[in-house]
């Protein structure tokens, strides 16, 4: 029930009803929401100014997550970056080198390049931008290990192809010869046991006993197998490719036939005195490209070291060859 108000009215000394007109009452509530509006507004500025709003605060949290895993998949993305290269100097320095091929360059390996995020602009970038930086850097490394991955297939092809290549250079002894008591006279100028004259000598003397097998020193084709009346006597030729040939002299017995596939270690004949030759004996030639080379550095395959040593100081004396 609304309470009436009374006042003591002094003219007519009586008390009487208290009524507040219209305009006052209309003043006072428009006063008091004009209060109301001031004060919730500075209380609404100082809060967003210095205590922020709820959706504010929810951004800067959801901002503050983004940048610590854009750090985190920067990291990662720089640690992933440094083993790349890593292998890109291990591809250009290493496995390019030992199959003799050239490296690749790095625009080859990227497209483009883009250059490291500073820790100062990463502080200030909105969310967009992240995504789009780390997708950025992303993309950059996909075209790096693109790229790698194709340069690591084509190592794989020179790896075949260098596997046949050392199946096809010559690398052992043409006869037995583990004590290396059989090298009988060494690629240089020697005194020729025939005409008494100091004349090349184009190979390595192998002295055996007739009969004694005599196996291809790497894998290739026979060229020629018999005697074609040259001083070599009986003897075979291999061609290996890749500018290699091989020659055995003055055998006994050939065993092989022209066109047909050796391999290393295959007997294709046995040690005799055929042709132009003083005694029972393998003569034997490398010819690189054509070239006529010292066989002695193409035993790698049958000899350690200190024997390596020894031969190549057997096959270094002077002295009289065979042939």
């Amino acid at each position: 029930m609304k309470k009436i108000k009374y006042y003591y009215n002094t003219n007519t000394l009586r008390y009487e009803k208290l009524e507040t007109p219209l305009r006052v009452k209309l003043l006072r509530i428009f006063g008091f929401m004009a209060a109301a509006i001031v004060t919730a507004a500075i209380i609404s500025f100082f809060a967003f100014r210095f205590v922020g709003s709820p959706n504010e605060k929810l951004l800067n949290m959801e901002n503050e997550r983004l940048q610590d895993k854009y750090h985190v998949l920067n990291d990662r993305v720089k640690a992933a970056q440094a083993q790349i290269g890593e292998l890109v100097k291990r591809d250009n320095e290493v496995y390019r080198a030992i199959f003799e091929a050239n490296p690749i360059p790095d625009s080859a390996r990227a497209r483009a390049l883009a250059q490291e995020q500073e820790i100062a602009r990463v502080e200030n970038m909105r969310s967009s931008e992240l995504v789009n930086s780390i997708i950025g850097s992303l993309n950059n490394l996909t075209h790096y290990v693109t790229a790698q991955k194709n340069s690591y297939s084509e190592i794989g092809g020179l790896i075949k192809n260098k596997e046949q290549l050392l199946a096809c250079t010559p690398a052992i002894q043409p006869v037995s010869n583990k004590d290396l008591s059989r090298i009988a006279s060494g690629f240089g100028y020697r005194i020729d046991p025939i005409y008494k004259s100091v004349k090349l000598h184009a190979g390595l003397d192998f002295a055996a006993p007739k009969g004694t097998p005599i196996y291809a020193t790497a894998n290739g084709r026979v060229t020629i197998a018999g005697n074609t009346g040259d001083g070599y006597g009986n003897h075979v030729v291999i061609n290996h490719g890749y500018g290699y040939e091989t020659l055995y002299g003055h055998m006994v017995k050939v065993k092989v036939r022209p066109g047909e596939q050796v391999k290393r270690g295959e007997v294709i004949g046995w040690v005799g005195s055929t042709g132009k030759s003083t005694g029972p004996h393998c003569h034997y030639e490398v010819h690189k490209n054509g070239q006529k080379i010292d066989p002695v550095y193409f035993f790698y395959n049958d000899l350690s070291p200190e024997q390596y040593d020894l031969l190549l100081k057997k096959a270094a004396a002077a002295n009289q060859s065979f042939d």
